[in-house]
Parts: structure tokens; C-alpha cells; sequence
């Protein structure tokens, strides 16, 4: 039998919460800690779209399913209880940017306070855990620079969802230094990711470029681009999800060690992108994701369209020196894979070919000698 890699060994057989299962993120992290041997319980609303990867999946029966609402502290924390959980990812959010101008206090209230309320929950539970906070690479206060921002840079956020996303790392930290950060061994250890424009196989959301597209060309239709030329970090979904765990892995790994200054080093934030070649406009991404299915692109930018970030990349030194983590598909790569999805996995049953593609990324992580995936 082969030995257990570090990620088995962290979580095979523990209880892990996941908050936003439902949705696009959340179904592809239950299914990867389903395969490592993972107890996973997850808190959320019903799936947010039709289809639902979630239930492509057939999580439901496989996990413990419970819905619920993170902004209603008192079924969060009735979860958190009753799962007793070893480590917890909090993905639950409102994340898409154009929805929030439509229903600001409805983000603001998801975004910030359910972090608070989860915090909150972990917090009154008094039970030792690992716990990473996901936020986005959009709650920096974006100065549409050239060069990448560090996790030391300064939040902010333009719009309600990039803002609420910066007020999300700001509880974080505040959490961490008024309640765990002294007992972060014995106690709670708290960290926050915060990952770049995460495409892959499964993402049904409106007002994302990847489901457009795909819906477009199912359709027959044009794709239309919004913000042909606004530059984003995209990496495929397995890239920060691989930083997620990585991180709560290192964490535990830390606290099982003793050693508080590795412990204070990883309980904090730590930005999870792709390498700077990945950092492409929308219309290149049109483009590379036209070479694997037929169809054409139709610039439709507007003026008068809600504001949206034209230059966003990321540094994720910190990742690599830490937690010894960094992106393992290209930009090429993560859209051939990401169409492959599209269009192979209804015939090949999403489940099997979800679970087939994360067994080959760990594979090239591990050809590549990667650590985190050893």
C-alpha cells in the first residue's frame, strides 16, 4: 500500500465544514476531501444555479447536507456544534461582482456579517480547529497597477462585492488578534486565502465569462465580452482549492509541531494565483478557449456598464516560501481542461470525470515534486 501524501494524512477521518458547498467552489473542494477520506459536512443554500455541479456530483446523500443560511447565526453555530469540526473552509458568499450593485446590503450582509457569525460560532464552540477564510483578489484596494499585489497591500474594494470582501479579511484579522491568535496551538488557528479568477468545469453562474461562453456556443450565438481588454489572474478551479488545503494542512501540521512562530506565519493571509503568464485579458481568454470549440466573439463593451476592475494580478511568493505551494496548469492548459469539462463530462458522467481530473492534477503536482502534494 503507498504511503499517505500530507494532504491524506491531515484529513483522512477528520470532520471538515465546509460553509457554500452548494455552490461552484464549494462542490469541487467537498468532492476533492471526499477523495482524501475527509467527514465532510456542508452548511449552505439550496444550489444557486440550474444545472448545479453539486448536484452533477450527487453530494447531497454523501456528505452531511445541511441548508441553511449564514446569515442566521443561530443555525450557523447549531452546525458548527453538532459537526465538531477538525477544520473548517468558509466559501459561503455572494460573489459575483455586477450582482452586487443590484443587491448591496444583501452582499454586505452574506460577505461580511456571515463571516462574522461563522467566526462567532467557531469562536463560542470552544473546540480546537483549523479554519481558512476565502476571500478573493479582489479585496485589494485595486490601483490598477502593473505590478502584483502582496498580501500586506492595502484593502479596498471599488464596487459592494470587492468591498465586502475587504471587510470579510478585516474581521478575519480581527478575529484572529482579539480571540485565537494567543492560543492558536491548543485553540483555533485562523487564516484567509484569497484566490484569483477561478474558472473550471461546473460553474453554471450568470455574469461569469466561462458559463457565457459556453452557453453562447451551446446556443449557437456570438459570445459577447464586456471588458475584452481588463487583465485578471485566471487559474483553474484544483489551483487555490490545492492553496486551501495546502494551508490548513501547514497549520495543523504547525500546531501539531508546537512551534508558535510557524504557527503565527501561517495563520494569516496568503494570496493563491496563477503564474504572472496567466495574467490575460478577457478577449485572450475569448480567444484560447475558441482553439477547442468552434464560434466567434463579438466585442460588446459598454461605457455606461457598472464599474469593474481593469488590471488585477497577484504575488504569491509568500504561498511558495511558506506553505510550499504554487500553480501547476498554465494558462493554456487551465482552458483546455476547463472545456474538456464542458464537453466531455455529460457523456462521461461529471462525478467520474470531476474525480478523473483532480487524480491528474495531483499526479503533475507530484511528477513536478511539489511538496504540498506529496
Amino acid at each position: 500500500m503507498a504511503a499517505a501524501t500530507r494532504l491524506q494524512s491531515s484529513f483522512a477521518g477528520r470532520s471538515v465544514l465546509v460553509t457554500g458547498h452548494t455552490g461552484f467552489k464549494g462542490s469541487w473542494l467537498c468532492e476533492w476531501l471526499l477523495m482524501l477520506g475527509a467527514r465532510v459536512t456542508g452548511f449552505s443554500l439550496p444550489p444557486p444555479t440550474t444545472p448545479a455541479l453539486f448536484d452533477q456530483l450527487d453530494l447531497a446523500p454523501r456528505i452531511t447536507h445541511v441548508l441553511g443560511d449564514v446569515r442566521d447565526p443561530g443555525a450557523l453555530s447549531a452546525c458548527v456544534r453538532a459537526a465538531q469540526p477538525d477544520f473548517i473552509f468558509h466559501l459561503a458568499a455572494q460573489p459575483i461582482v455586477r450582482l452586487s450593485y443590484r443587491e448591496p446590503v444583501e452582499t454586505y450582509a452574506t460577505n461580511v456579517l456571515g463571516t462574522v457569525h461563522l467566526l462567532e460560532a467557531v469562536r463560542t464552540a470552544a473546540r480546537p480547529c483549523t479554519v481558512v477564510c476565502v476571500t478573493t483578489d479582489k479585496c485589494y484596494e485595486n490601483r490598477e497597477w502593473l505590478h502584483a499585489y502582496r498580501e500586506e497591500d492595502a484593502l479596498g474594494g471599488y464596487d459592494p462585492y470587492s468591498s465586502s470582501k475587504a471587510a470579510a479579511e478585516l474581521v478575519t484579522g480581527a478575529y484572529r488578534r482579539s480571540f485565537f491568535q494567543k492560543d492558536a496551538i491548543s485553540g483555533v488557528a485562523l487564516a484567509s486565502g484569497r484566490a484569483g479568477n477561478v474558472i473550471g468545469g461546473g460553474d453554471w453562474a450568470l455574469d461569469r465569462i466561462v458559463p457565457d461562453c459556453m452557453k453562447a456556443l451551446d446556443r449557437g450565438e456570438p459570445i459577447a465580452v464586456r471588458n475584452p481588454h481588463a487583465t485578471r489572474p485566471w487559474q483553474h478551479v484544483l489551483e487555490p482549492l490545492g492553496g486551501y488545503l495546502t494551508l490548513a494542512c501547514t497549520m495543523a501540521e504547525a500546531r501539531a509541531s508546537g512551534d508558535p512562530a510557524r504557527v503565527a506565519a501561517c495563520a494569516s493571509a496568503f494570496n493563491f494565483g496563477p503564474h504572472l503568464d496567466s495574467n490575460r485579458n478577457v478577449g485572450a481568454l475569448v480567444t484560447e478557449l475558441l482553439k477547442h470549440r468552434s464560434g466567434t466573439w463579438l466585442d460588446q463593451s459598454d461605457a455606461t456598464a457598472p464599474h469593474e476592475a481593469g488590471r488585477l494580478n497577484l504575488a504569491i511568493e509568500k504561498a511558495f516560501h511558506l506553505l510550499g505551494w504554487q500553480p501547476v496548469w498554465g494558462f493554456e492548459r487551465t482552458i483546455a481542461e476547463t472545456v474538456r469539462w464542458y464537453v466531455e463530462a455529460v457523456s462521461a458522467g461529471a462525478a467520474d470525470f470531476t474525480r478523473a481530473q483532480i487524480r491528474n492534477y495531483l499526479a503533475e503536482a507530484t511528477a513536478a515534486r511539489q511538496s504540498w502534494a506529496l
